[in-house]
């Protein structure tokens, strides 16, 4: 599940919902923006929320929990209850290896942006090909047969559909999909197009899912339930 949005005014509690969670599944995995402004005060009330879940949790941050500039206090807070938070590392659970990161901007295809022109557009590509390069590295670590990638930026353009495509470019890159096609990858998890599709498949076949809480899935509920 991805997009918790926690605010600071505590107006919706995960609480009954990680309870519920713990029971059906074997481990939680968010997608990123955990919080809805970076604030240290959001990933604290995430923190005590968290202490109804009973399953270990892996997670990346999202954009959002950049947006206050604390992304330092946010990390320590959501580590100190006890999440293991990927930016680039591999960690194996129950048999499973997660590889992580964020992931960034960019476009998808042949409409991807390039590194051309004005310092700003080429620190962009920078910072999405070096979100691709931790990838990589991430997934070098796994040593399990059964793996799965956790973004929070999209791999793929079919699980953004829904969203205008006028932002497309902004949702995700095709660069994180060319990384997770060199791999044996059993699923990709991400969030962040809250507006997007529930599945789609990397041109290598990986299956992607947008596990955004807003989107609809199979389950009806705002967890998707992933068998590996």
């Amino acid at each position: 599940m991805g997009d918790l949005h926690v605010k600071e005014n505590g107006g919706n509690s995960y609480k009954e919902l990680f309870s519920e969670i713990s029971q059906a599944a074997d481990i939680l995995v968010l997608t990123g923006d955990l919080t809805d402004l970076g604030k240290p005060k959001e990933a604290e009330l995430l923190a005590a929320d968290l202490r109804s879940c009973s399953i270990p949790i892996v997670a990346v941050l999202g954009n959002h929990d950049y947006e206050c500039g604390h992304v330092e206090e946010v990390k320590a807070i959501v580590k100190e209850a006890g999440v293991q938070l990927l930016e680039g590392q591999a960690v194996e659970i129950n048999g499973v290896g997660f590889a992580g990161v964020k992931g960034f901007a960019g476009g998808f295809g042949r409409y991807m942006l390039g590194s051309f022109g004005e310092p700003a557009i080429k620190a962009m590509v920078a910072e999405s090909v070096e979100e691709t390069m931790r990838l990589e590295n991430a997934l070098r670590q796994v040593r399990s047969e059964r793996a799965m990638v956790v973004l929070h930026y999209a791999p793929i353009p079919e699980t953004v559909v829904g969203e205008p495509q006028e932002i497309y470019p902004f949702l995700g890159s095709s660069r994180l999909a060319e990384t997770i096609d060199r791999f044996p990858v059993s699923a990709v998890v991400h969030g962040h197009a809250h507006r997007g599709t529930y599945e789609g498949r990397t041109p290598g076949g990986a299956p992607v899912y947008n596990v955004a809480s807003h989107i609809e899935k199979p389950t009806g509920r705002p967890y998707a339930l992933l068998e590996l």
